[in-house]
């Protein structure tokens, strides 16, 4: 008997509609867009008496302060960001701008600002302090910074234009959408998007991801837009109007020809005409004056008037040394005082008012990472002084490497009138190893390297008088002595070495047995400085500086005068 098939085909159509009915649910739900709409004060959480810092096309991880309609940003975002001019002497409680020709200050609280004695006012505090964290008004660091920025509302938050002259990816609205939480149109909606909205893409290797691009808005929300809604993405360079005054030097018509004359007292000044009988083409002198005696900003002075008329007679001018060589003086305590840096300052000019000095030469060697930036405002400050009164002011600088690039070269190249490199020590007394002091690729890595960090007219390059006459003991000791040129050269005489040329340090070597081990030198003389001038002549540089005055042979004054006249 046939049996009946109609309910059983009827059952297995009533399961393919329903399955149909519900895949087709499920695939509209899929494709329909999700019309959530996500609070912002949700999506931007901002703290009370807060406002979220947007940098250009970065939501950034600090929040500034928002204080009755005025925002704040911290200090040290304003100086890594905006403008590493701005200083904050956190033991006087002092924030300070300093130009090419003015030292600005204002006091935590206070809605006045100072430039020199003058006083001016904005309609609020410009700095607030928070425990050790110093917030600074963003106005107020848009005075002097080039900056543009806008304040947006629920959530608080300002977007601050700064990264000119980067090129940076946009597109344009081209159908009305929705900026979204994720890549993906069941994120919730962040904001609607009209027809020729601008947005700038954060990641460019991600225009295609679930066909979604990664945007913020020029109000600072950052999310994501369905790329067929937007126009072909362009590049763009923002430019701006601004221009930040620049500091003037005082800069001589010809190339200077400068020797450090190492003066240890009163009377050893009276040697001067003695010193330079045999130099020739010498434009400036810098004896070893001043030195820094107390963590207050007291110098010993060992100046003399005598001095510096002799130089003037000879026509040689005197760019007198302050060094920081007293272990006892402890640089961050000194510099990081506005007061103190006032003080040593004053004392500075004061000698060199009275002694008629054409200018000053700073040899601070002993400066660390963490006294780096109070020692970069000690000579802006200096700098406007100088200025002022006509003094030349130059600053002696380590050769670039890692290690010292915390004296921030390019700084002191825009704010003092000449930067000096002292190009030697590449092996010195506390080397671990023998090695030339001044070999001609180091002093020609020293130049090409400065010079990618100050302008050339602003560059002198140091050069050493002297060597290092080098023992290796038979316990595997290093030790090591300055000579001059004189000197190296008759230790090889009197034990009968001829010394041979290296071309790979420019420098004649030699090498002998004694009692206390092996001995090695290489030599300073004629030839070897002749290719460092050759160097020298060939970068353009401002000039020559030699150290030091009477370690030097008679005649490397020919070799000199031929490229430095």
């Amino acid at each position: 008997m046939r049996k009946n098939r109609k309910p059983l085909v009827l059952g297995s159509c009533f399961a393919i509609t329903l399955i149909l009915i519900v895949a087709g649910i499920f695939l509209v739900k899929k494709l329909i867009p999700s019309k959530e709409v996500m609070d912002l004060n949700e999506y931007y959480p901002v703290e009370k008496d807060s406002i979220l810092v947007v940098l250009q096309d970065e939501v950034y991880e600090k929040q500034g302060l928002y204080l009755d309609g005025v925002p704040f940003i911290d200090y040290e975002t304003v100086v890594d960001k905006f403008n590493k001019r701005f200083y904050w002497d956190e033991h006087e409680n002092l924030l300070i701008y300093t130009t090419s020709s003015e030292v600005i200050k204002t006091e935590v609280g206070s809605e006045d600002y100072y430039e020199n004695k003058s006083k001016a006012s904005l309609t609020h505090q410009i700095v607030k302090t928070i425990g050790e964290q110093v917030y600074i008004a963003l106005d107020y660091v848009r005075m002097f910074s080039n900056i543009e920025y806008e304040v947006f509302e629920e959530p608080a938050r300002v977007v601050i234009n700064y990264k000119w002259g980067e090129e940076f990816l946009y597109t344009q609205v081209k159908k009305k959408t929705q900026l979204r939480t994720e890549a993906t149109i069941k994120s919730p909606i962040l904001k609607q998007l009209g027809v020729g909205d601008v947005l700038t893409y954060v990641e460019n290797d991600s225009l295609v991801k679930e066909g979604f691009s990664k945007v913020i808005t020029k109000d600072g929300i950052m999310g994501y837009v369905k790329n067929k809604y937007v126009k072909a993405a362009y590049y763009e360079t923002p430019v701006s109007d601004y221009h930040e005054v620049e500091y003037s030097h005082i800069s001589k018509d010809y190339k200077v020809n400068l020797v450090w004359h190492q003066v240890t007292n009163q009377e050893a000044n009276n040697n001067l005409l003695n010193a330079i009988s045999s130099t020739k083409g010498v434009t400036t002198i810098s004896p070893t004056w001043f030195s820094i005696s107390s963590n207050e900003g007291e110098i010993v002075s060992i100046a003399s008037e005598m001095y510096v008329e002799r130089a003037h007679n000879e026509d040689i001018e005197v760019w007198a040394l302050c060094d920081d060589f007293n272990k006892e003086v402890d640089m961050k305590e000194l510099l990081s005082y506005t007061s103190r840096r006032e003080k040593l300052i004053n004392e500075l000019i004061s000698y060199a008012i009275k002694y008629n000095l054409d200018g000053l030469n700073i040899d601070f060697e002993r400066i660390t990472e963490n006294s780096a930036i109070d020692y970069i405002q000690f000579l802006r400050e200096l700098s406007i002084k100088c200025r002022n009164n006509g003094i030349i002011l130059s600053v002696d600088t380590y050769v670039p490497a890692p290690y010292t690039q915390f004296y921030d070269r390019e700084e002191q190249g825009k704010i003092v009138d000449y930067v000096i490199i002292m190009g030697y020590d590449e092996h010195h007394a506390s080397s671990e190893e023998c090695g030339s002091v001044s070999s001609i690729s180091f002093v020609e890595s020293a130049i090409e390297n400065t010079l990618a960090e100050v302008p050339k007219e602003r560059i002198i390059m140091g050069i050493p008088f002297y060597t290092r006459l080098w023992t290796e003991g038979e316990d595997g000791m290093i030790t090591s002595e300055a000579c001059g040129m004189e000197q190296g050269l008759a230790y090889l005489e009197v034990n009968g070495v001829e010394p041979v040329w290296q071309s790979e340090t420019g420098q004649y070597y030699g090498e002998y047995e004694a009692e206390d081990g092996q001995k090695r030198i290489w030599l300073e003389e004629d030839k070897s400085i002749e290719l460092k001038m050759k160097a020298i002549q060939n970068s353009d540089v401002a000039g020559v500086a030699a150290w030091k005055l009477g370690l030097e042979k008679d005649s490397v004054w020919n070799v000199i005068i031929k490229y430095v006249n």
